[in-house]
């Protein structure tokens, strides 16, 4: 189950990609279409997070910084 690490409230544009850089802030990138290319990194908000070993930081619905740790092994 995920949980959220700090609320920054983005809202989502159709064709962009938003992730946590390296820096633990928010940014976003144009998704690659069909002939033409992705990429142009933009920042969008200031998160400031660090990252814990063993989670997948992500950007949820609602716009804030979510984190669920990692699946590790398979269960049969």
């Amino acid at each position: 189950m995920a949980e959220k690490v700090k609320n920054t409230g983005v809202s989502k544009e159709k064709g962009y990609l938003y992730y946590l850089d390296k820096q633990g802030d928010v940014s976003r990138s144009q998704m690659a279409r069909a002939g033409k290319g992705g990429g142009n990194a933009e920042k969008v908000a200031t998160a400031g997070v660090t990252r814990e070993s063993g989670f997948l930081y992500f950007i949820d619905k609602d716009g804030d910084v979510s984190r669920s740790p990692m699946a590790r092994g398979r269960k049969k």
